[in-house]
């Protein structure tokens, strides 16, 4: 324990830029509940919470004219899955978990849900062992150039939303999306889904890392197809 701590706070130390009062709870924000002893699930929780209201407050303050939708999206377009498994990586939390025997063979380390809900662990373990002066300064730090280049206000919404509201102004059916097929294993699977609008006669299939990501694929391309009606 005393060799971990010692690795978790140097890591803080450089990556968080922090001086672990209670090295035990940076400890426990690395270590996938695969691993013996605590894990960060509880931590992951808090920091989630911590994450987005600094999150907003930071919104509220800078985009004072923004609607509580347009707030709503620049918050899902910063603190979202992929942007924290990022900043995860470009910080070498991976180098750092305590995982499993099987998740260190399937490559745990690299799993970009891990490497996320490790981060927000971090903050919820900084959150408590500092006080929410430093891990919001800490949050504004890792944000600072994805929050000064968010997109406009009208390039915000995902194309299944923008797809959606074509439809819907024009009294038209919403889409169907289906999973057409799912190929390779965890964490490098591969994805296809198809997005048909029978009433019109058009469809789009794309392929993705994610179900998510494979419907946003598809709707995008159908988007494109149902403009060239206007």
């Amino acid at each position: 324990m005393q060799a971990d701590a010692a690795q978790v706070g140097a890591f803080v130390r450089r990556a968080l830029g922090h001086e672990c009062r209670d090295p035990a709870l940076f400890v426990a924000a690395l270590t996938h509940r695969s691993h013996p002893g605590p894990h960060n699930e509880r931590l992951e929780f808090l920091g989630d919470a911590v994450l987005s209201l600094v999150v907003a407050d930071w919104l509220f303050e800078s985009h004072p004219q923004a609607d509580e939708g347009t707030l709503s999206r620049y918050r899902a377009h910063l603190v979202n899955g992929e942007t924290l498994a990022d900043l995860a990586e470009e910080m070498g939390v991976g180098d750092r978990l305590f995982l499993g025997g099987g998740e260190l063979k399937s490559g745990g380390f690299r799993r970009r849900s891990i490497l996320a809900d490790a981060l927000e662990a971090l903050f919820g373990a900084l959150y408590l062992d500092a006080g929410l002066g430093p891990v919001k300064g800490l949050i504004r730090r890792l944000l600072a150039t994805r929050h000064a280049n968010l997109p406009a206000e009208s390039a915000m919404k995902d194309a299944k939303s923008q797809l959606q509201e074509w439809l819907q102004g024009r009294g038209q059916p919403l889409p169907v999306y289906s999973v057409e097929s799912v190929s390779g294993d965890p964490p490098d699977q591969c994805f296809s889904v198809r997005c048909a609008i029978d009433a019109l006669g058009l469809q789009a299939t794309a392929t993705g890392s994610s179900r998510r990501r494979a419907e946003q694929a598809a709707a995008e391309g159908l988007l494109a197809e149902v403009r060239r009606l206007r």
